[in-house]
C-alpha cells in the first residue's frame, strides 16, 4: 500500500478527493490533506509519503517550492502537480524539478482513478526493478566487454575530452594512456580458400575471433596496447608509451608484422594493416585513426596483405584537421539552424572558424573546411522543405563564393550571416504554421466547446502540436491560456442562452460544457460579478426600458 498526501488551499478540493477516491481499492491509503505547502511539508518529513498530489497557488509555500523541496530532500518521491493554471512557465520549472505529472483542473474522479491506477503501474513496476538489482549487476558485468569497446571506438573515431577520457580510463580498469599515441587499423583481405565454400556467417565470426585473439596474445606480450573490434568488422591497435615517437613507430612496425605473418600462417589467409600518424594526446586519437585509415585505403593501388604506414605514403608532415571538424560538427549546426538557435549556431561557426585558425592547414584544405560547413547549412534548409528554384541557385553559389574572401575573419562574418538568414527564415515559418494551427485549435474550440472533457490533450491531438509548445504559443497568439480562452468562449455562450431562450440554468450549464451547475454557477459569478440569475433578469429589466 503506498502513502499519499493532497495540498490545496481549496477545502472543497481537499474534500471531493477523499470522498469520491476510494482509495485502498487503488492501493493508496491517504494519510492526510493539507491546505499549504508548510504544513504539507513538515507531514512530508514526519510521514515520508510515496506520492503528493499538490496546487501551485498555495499560502505561505506554493506547490513549486514545495516541488523543490522534494526534489532536493526525497528525490524518490512522486508529485503530482493538480492546478487550472495553464502556463508554460509553471509547466518548465514543474519539469526542472522533476514533477511526476502536471494536471489541469477541473479534474473528474474517473480522471483521478485513472490517474492513480497509471502511478501505481509505475510504482510497481520501479519497485520490482530495484528488487531485482542483483540481475541488473550481472547483466552490467556481461554488458562491459561490449561497453569498454563501444568507449574506445568513441575515443578514436569521434574524439572524446580530457575529463571523461580519465574517468571511463578509470572505470573500465584500463592502464593510464600515456603519450604519444599511434592508432593501427587491421582489416581482413578475404578469406583465401574458404571464400569457395564458407557460407555459414558463423564460421566468418569465428574467424574474425581468431584474427582478433592472434592480435591479443601478441599484445599481451607488449605494454601499453588496447584492442578492439569496430562494428564495421575491423579491429583497432592504440599504442602508447613512454618512448619517443621513433621508439613507438618501430613497436607499431613489429607487432603488425608478426600479427601478420601469424594470421597467413596459421589462418591461410591475409589482412592488412594501416599505420596512422603518432599524435601527443588522447583527445588527437581521431586524427591518428583518420590517417590510419588512409593508409589503409592505399591497398586498393598496392596490393592486399601489406603494413601500410600513412608515414611512409605521404610523409609525417601533413597537419591533422581540427578534433571539431571530424566528428558530428555538422549535426550539431544543422540541428541549431533547424530549431531557431541563432546564437548557438553563430558560437558553433565562431569554434570552427578559431580551430581551422589554429591548425594552420594550407589555404586549399581550409576553403574546403569551409565548404564543408556551408553544405551543412544548405543541407539544414533542405530538409527543411526549402526547395524553391531560385533560392537553390543562390544557395549553390555560396560554395564559389568562400574564394572572395581574404581572412578567415571575413568567412566567419559572412557564415554568420548567412547562418542568421536561414533561422530567420526557419522562425518566420514556424510562425505561420503556429499561426496557421492556433486558428485550427480556436475553430476546434468553437465547435467543440460544449463537451464537458474537451482538453489540452485534445486539441494537441488535433493540432498535432506537443502540449508544451502549444500551450507556449497559444497564449502568445491570444493573451490567454487555454482554459482562460475555454471558459470565455463557453460564458459568452451560456449569456447567449440566458438572453435568447428560457433554459433553465441547469440546462445552460450542460449545454456549455458544465455537468455541475453549482460549478458553473460559481464560475459564471466570478466572471460576471453577477449569477447566472440576476444577470438574466438583470438584462430583461434593461431591455424593457
Amino acid at each position: 500500500m503506498y502513502k499519499v498526501i493532497i495540498v490545496d488551499d481549496e477545502s472543497v478540493v481537499r474534500d471531493g478527493l477523499r470522498r469520491t477516491i476510494q482509495w485502498n481499492e487503488h492501493g493508496f491509503e491517504l494519510i492526510g490533506d493539507y491546505e499549504n505547502g508548510r504544513d504539507a511539508w513538515e507531514a512530508i518529513e514526519a510521514s515520508k509519503p510515496d506520492l503528493i498530489l499538490s496546487d501551485i497557488s498555495m499560502p505561505f509555500m506554493d506547490g513549486l517550492e514545495l516541488a523543490r523541496l522534494v526534489s532536493s530532500n526525497y528525490p524518490y518521491m512522486k508529485m503530482i502537480i493538480l492546478t487550472g493554471y495553464d502556463q508554460f512557465e509553471y509547466a518548465q520549472q514543474a519539469l526542472r524539478l522533476k514533477v511526476s505529472d502536471f494536471i489541469l483542473k477541473p479534474i473528474t474522479a474517473s480522471e483521478m482513478r485513472e490517474l492513480l491506477g497509471k502511478f501505481r503501474l509505475e510504482m510497481d513496476e520501479e519497485a520490482k526493478r530495484r528488487e531485482d538489482l542483483g540481475r541488473l549487476h550481472n547483466q552490467l558485468h556481461q554488458s562491459l566487454p561490449l561497453l569498454r569497446e563501444r568507449f574506445l571506438e568513441r575515443l578514436v573515431v569521434l574524439g572524446l575530452g580530457r575529463p571523461e577520457i580519465e574517468e571511463r580510463v578509470d572505470y573500465f580498469g584500463l592502464p593510464a594512456l600515456t603519450p604519444p599515441f599511434i592508432v593501427m587499423l587491421v582489416d581482413i583481405d578475404d578469406f583465401g580458400d574458404r571464400e569457395e565454400w564458407m557460407d555459414d556467417v558463423h564460421d566468418a565470426e569465428f574467424l574474425r575471433f581468431a584474427v582478433f585473439n592472434i592480435f591479443e596474445e601478441i599484445a599481451s606480450e607488449r605494454q601499453n596496447a588496447l584492442l578492439f573490434r569496430t562494428r564495421e568488422e575491423k579491429l583497432v591497435v592504440i599504442l602508447h608509451g613512454t618512448e619517443g615517437e621513433d621508439e613507438l613507430y618501430v613497436r607499431a612496425y613489429g607487432m603488425a608484422e608478426e600479427a601478420r605473418h601469424h594470421v597467413e600462417k596459421y589462418l591461410r589467409f591475409t589482412v592488412t594493416i594501416g599505420i596512422g600518424r603518432a599524435c601527443s594526446s588522447p583527445e588527437q586519437l581521431p586524427s591518428s585513426y583518420k590517417s590510419a585509415q588512409s593508409a589503409l585505403d592505399y591497398r586498393f593501388q598496392l596490393g592486399k596483405n601489406r603494413i601500410l604506414s600513412i608515414n611512409d605514403l605521404e610523409g609525417s608532415s601533413a597537419p591533422a584537421l581540427p578534433v571539431s571538424l571530424q566528428a558530428d560538427w555538422d549535426r550539431k549546426l544543422s540541428a541549431s539552424v533547424k530549431t531557431g538557435a541563432g546564437d548557438e549556431a553563430h558560437r558553433q561557426i565562431g569554434c570552427l572558424i578559431e580551430e581551422l585558425k589554429s591548425s594552420r592547414i594550407p589555404i586549399e584544405a581550409a576553403f574546403l573546411q569551409v565548404q564543408k560547413i556551408v553544405l551543412a547549412l544548405m543541407n539544414a534548409m533542405q530538409e527543411l522543405g526549402a526547395h524553391d528554384a531560385e533560392e537553390l541557385r543562390e544557395r549553390q553559389l555560396w560554395l564559389t563564393e568562400v574564394y572572395r574572401f581574404k581572412t578567415l575573419d571575413e568567412i566567419e562574418g559572412w557564415l554568420k550571416r548567412i547562418a542568421g538568414e536561414l533561422v530567420a527564415s526557419v522562425t518566420d515559418k514556424r510562425q505561420l504554421v503556429a499561426r496557421t494551427q492556433i486558428a485550427k485549435a480556436t475553430e476546434y474550440i468553437e465547435e467543440h466547446y460544449a463537451e464537458e472533457k474537451l482538453s489540452l490533450q485534445d486539441l494537441c491531438r488535433h493540432t498535432l502540436m506537443s502540449t508544451s509548445y502549444f500551450s507556449l504559443v497559444f497564449k502568445q497568439a491570444t493573451g490567454e491560456t487555454f482554459i482562460e480562452y475555454l471558459t470565455r468562449v463557453r460564458l459568452e455562450k451560456a449569456k447567449e442562452m440566458l438572453l435568447t431562450t428560457t433554459l433553465k440554468f441547469y440546462e445552460i450549464a450542460a449545454k456549455v460544457g458544465y455537468a455541475d451547475p453549482n460549478y458553473f454557477s460559481i464560475l459564471f459569478k466570478k466572471h460576471t460579478g453577477s449569477s447566472p440569475r440576476d444577470y438574466r433578469e438583470k438584462q430583461a429589466k434593461e431591455s424593457i426600458r
